[in-house]
């Protein structure tokens, strides 16, 4: 893999530090960067307080969202240097099987396959873990408001679907971090450490355990 990819995308369970990162990849690439706008979802903090009464709108309000932001980067000149985003549309389907019974599923997917398509296909993902314990303090010392409700076995069903999610994912380069006890946000040296493994990654699946090393 050349030295910075064009288009990277970061991913990974709420807490892990996703947004973090790609913003740090932003300034260090000195690109654009498009970040998962959350807190606009006006049915979000109802949804982590009593997920069946607003999980379609909640689910359809992300969809279209990024689907317009992601519409926004395929209009732009891809030939400029690396683009960074902190989401994978294809993650969408995946929190909708998780939230949504089968009726609203069966009318999610028809809206997702008329709004994602052509979407760009991002030429390295970063996948993101930590133990759901590590992403509920993380949750709590960065204190959003409309995160405040979420619980653990919430978050542990969320990491899980991410894994499966990956075991699976095959549509780009793909690097795994454990970020345990890697701090991505204060640290430095832990950041130069995961910025020198991307410049040297080849086409694949990889994984980067900075306790191992």
């Amino acid at each position: 893999m050349k030295d910075s990819p064009d288009y990277i995308v970061v991913e990974g369970p709420i807490g892990v530090g996703k947004t973090t990162l790609a913003t740090k990849l932003a300034k260090t690439f000195k690109t654009e960067l498009m970040l998962e706008l959350a807190d606009e979802n006006p049915f979000l903090t109802r949804f982590y307080t009593d997920p069946k009464s607003v999980a379609l709108p909640t689910q359809l309000f992300f969809l279209f969202q990024r689907a317009k932001q992601l519409e926004e980067l395929r209009q732009t000149d891809m030939f400029k240097p690396v683009q960074v985003s902190d989401f994978l549309i294809e993650k969408d389907k995946m929190f909708a099987s998780i939230n949504l019974d089968d009726d609203e599923l069966a009318l999610y997917h028809q809206v997702y396959e008329r709004l994602t398509l052509d979407v760009p296909v991002p030429d390295l993902v970063i996948y993101l873990q930590a133990p759901v314990d590590v992403l509920m303090r993380r949750i709590r010392e960065r204190g959003r408001a409309f995160e405040s409700p979420v619980t653990r076995s919430y978050l542990k069903k969320i990491s899980d679907a991410y894994i499966e999610f990956f075991y699976h994912y095959s549509m780009s380069p793909l690097l795994i971090v454990n970020t345990q006890d890697f701090d991505l946000s204060d640290n430095e040296k832990d950041y130069d450490l995961l910025l020198e493994h991307i410049r040297k990654l080849q086409p694949g699946r990889h994984y980067f355990n900075p306790i191992e090393l």
